[in-house]
């Protein structure tokens, strides 16, 4: 079994690479956004809560994260391996993860970081703003208060999974399918 997280900024690429990936590698995509955004759509209680943070740019609290997590991987007994994508964002989501995954004799495979600067992730995701309905998307402060919560929140996961040999930094910027390629060449050489 594989199990990938797949981490950078918003507007990163996660997303648009996490379909290639899961199609290829044969994995069970879990991206915490879009697992946040069906709560919100339907208007269910964990998609009430995940909104109020949402909107202020904010992560949303562990526990409810994790918990919403677990249950999605519980819902897939049968997958070859999960790319996870938005989650882990904090050493104590990783440690969380690490010991679900143990009590189910699994593990983390790698980690991949899609590396691009702020200032071109602000514009992509200014534009996508345009057409995805999103608020936190289509106000530059609240972007640059998501980067400022990675950067403090999620950054130290790089030294968390370098001291596990398990992390792998790839060049986000590129056409899609030269992002995709870079991904490619670290999945096909993993150990």
């Amino acid at each position: 079994m594989i199990n990938i997280v797949l981490f950078g900024k918003p507007g990163a690429g996660k997303g648009t690479q996490a379909e290639f990936l899961k199609e290829k590698y044969n994995l069970t995509h879990l991206s915490t956004g879009d697992i946040f955004r069906f709560n919100i759509k339907n208007d269910t209680d964990l998609g009430k809560l995940a909104k109020t943070y949402m909107d202020k740019g904010d992560l949303v609290p562990d526990e409810v994260t994790i918990q919403m997590l677990q249950s999605e991987v519980d819902k897939n007994p049968n997958s070859a391996g999960f790319l996870f994508d938005g989650f882990p964002r904090t050493i104590a989501q990783a440690e969380a993860l690490d010991s679900f995954l143990k009590s189910k004799n699994q593990e983390i495979t790698a980690t991949v970081a899609l590396e691009a600067d702020d200032n071109i992730l602000v514009q992509r995701l200014l534009e996508r703003g345009k057409t995805s309905g999103r608020s936190d998307d289509q106000d530059e402060e609240k972007i640059r208060n998501r980067y400022q919560e990675y950067n403090e929140k999620t950054a130290p996961l790089m030294e968390y999974y370098k001291n596990q040999g398990k992390f792998h930094a790839v060049n986000g910027i590129g056409s899609i399918l030269e992002v995709n390629e870079r991904l490619n060449f670290v999945f096909d050489n993993l150990k």
